[in-house]
């Protein structure tokens, strides 16, 4: 992330042909936003930036992806911001002009680094296809079918890996509101506290809301329940005298 858009543009050139999936952003805004849609390895992130800066951006960025490997970039190097690279724990602190050697020895290192995501494990005896009440959840193929007796259901649709494990976690205990904190470790691998938990978890369920539920903005299917806890609703296509 960089606002001075040529730099930003060679070097995301330069990582996309040592082989790496590159995003560009602009501001801190908009590189947050990428992060609330997508998980990301490594950011590039330059310190001094107008509006908020790079150190803003980063505590934010960690609340969003906590084991997310960041790499300060800055063309005015102090002893203050160097310290301040360190107390952020940067795992890397780069000068500009950056030369292209430099840039991916310290994404390579980087990636080294980056703590390994925890993969949840599915017992032995699980099953490919969960289906609870009209809706039927494929985890091999990570796919959603929703075949409930009423006009706003009959649809499938794909999802991503995270939100097929945040679902399959919520049919697998219909109608028991499940805290964020249980959700981020049993479907998505981490260990976090409640804060981070749910900074985790929340856009996950917001897209997965956009997908499946009929009316996103009055959810049916995933409930929220005080405490920050979501519950999967087993009745939702069940008729209201039913």
């Amino acid at each position: 992330m960089d606002d001075d858009v040529q730099v930003r543009g060679t070097l995301a050139r330069l990582l996309g042909l040592l082989g790496y999936h590159v995003d560009e952003a602009s501001s801190g805004l908009q590189a947050l936003q990428l992060l609330e849609c997508a998980p990301y390895d490594v950011v590039v992130l330059d310190i001094r930036m107008p509006g908020m800066d790079g150190v803003e951006v980063m505590r934010r960025a960690r609340r969003i992806c906590p084991d997310l490997a960041i790499i300060f970039l800055t063309g005015h190097a102090t002893v203050e911001s160097a310290v301040e690279a360190v107390r952020s724990h940067a795992v890397d602190y780069l000068l500009k002009p950056v030369s292209n050697r430099e840039l991916a020895a310290a994404v390579a290192r980087a990636l080294q680094q980056r703590p390994k995501r925890e993969q949840p494990q599915m017992p032995a005896t699980s099953e490919q296809f969960i289906e609870v009440g009209g809706v039927t959840l494929d985890r091999k193929r990570q796919v959603v079918i929703i075949s409930g007796g009423d006009e706003a259901a009959g649809f499938s649709v794909d999802l991503t890996g995270g939100e097929a494990a945040l679902l399959a976690c919520l049919m697998q205990r219909p109608g028991v509101a499940i805290p964020c904190r249980q959700l981020a470790r049993d479907a998505l691998g981490y260990g976090l506290n409640d804060e981070e938990a749910s900074a985790i978890v929340r856009p996950h369920i917001s897209r997965l809301r956009k997908k499946i539920e009929p009316d996103p903005n009055q959810p049916r299917l995933i409930l929220t329940v005080r405490g920050k806890r979501y519950l999967f609703n087993s009745h939702a296509f069940l008729p209201s005298d039913a």
